[in-house]
């Protein structure tokens, strides 16, 4: 099976975000592979040990995001491929799509795999857009997959229940969490990532100028959400709680 994984560099969900002149300010942050794209990667790197194959691993970014590419090959991924967009000044999901889709149209497909969503952005809409853009079927928020021959049986989350699809291959799917638990690159991995291949392309082998990736969205405002308060504790005997809670969802809260 050819496998491919689409995967995004994103900046650790520990780290302390920050706002400066309307921009997020992610000096000093620690970055990884998207929490969602690893699940992703591991369920590609299952399916092609258990049906034979190669996986290979795609971002679009910049020099820097070929750490978490060669994690992904630490992890087992087979070869890796950096879409350089340093030369873009502003890159949204129809950027990151139509350079993807640039890449994947000219290779023997039999699966994409990628994050339901990525966690900075959140807009779950690169995975979809690609398969558009490659006019193949897609099968999003998956959290289990079962190759047959030509088909695939997939299950997929909707709102807290289950629907199980099947589908013929080429397809694309997006991995919710559930679908595996992502393993950690072991020593001989990391040491074998060394001399996986990585390949490196831009704008030009890729017969692409920058108007035809130009970003559609522009994002007017970026502000983080308001301090939570702290809370109140109600004192008294049980009928006195009920008459002050009561009284601050309809004056404070609002909600009655």
């Amino acid at each position: 099976m050819n496998i491919f994984v689409i995967m995004k560099r994103t900046f650790d969900t520990e780290e302390k975000i920050t706002v400066t002149g309307n921009k997020i300010d992610d000096s000093g942050a620690e970055f990884i592979i998207n929490p969602y794209d690893e699940y992703a990667i591991e369920e590609a790197i299952v399916l092609r040990d258990e049906h034979g194959g190669e996986v290979t691993v795609v971002t679009v970014g910049e020099e820097e995001a070929e750490k978490e590419l060669r994690t992904a090959l630490a992890m087992g991924a087979d070869k890796a491929v950096l879409i350089d967009s340093e030369d873009l000044d502003e890159l949204d999901q129809f950027t990151t799509s139509t350079l993807l889709a640039a890449y994947l149209k000219d290779q023997d497909i039999d699966l994409i795999l990628g994050g339901n969503v990525a966690v900075d952005g959140g807009s779950g809409q690169v995975g979809p857009r690609v398969a558009e853009l490659l006019g193949m079927p897609q099968v999003t928020t998956i959290t289990g997959i079962t190759i047959n021959g030509n088909s695939a049986t997939i299950v997929r989350d909707v709102e807290g229940d289950e629907e199980t699809v099947e589908v013929s291959l080429p397809v694309l799917v997006t991995a919710q969490q559930g679908l595996n638990e992502p393993r950690y690159p072991s020593l001989p991995g990391i040491m074998k990532a060394k001399k996986k291949p990585l390949e490196t392309l831009d704008l030009d082998d890729l017969d692409l100028e920058e108007e035809d990736v130009e970003a559609k969205t522009t994002t007017l405002t970026i502000f983080l959400p308001p301090e939570k308060q702290a809370g109140k504790v109600l004192e008294g005997d049980a009928a006195s709680q009920v008459k002050e809670l009561v009284s601050l969802l309809k004056s404070e809260a609002k909600v009655i």
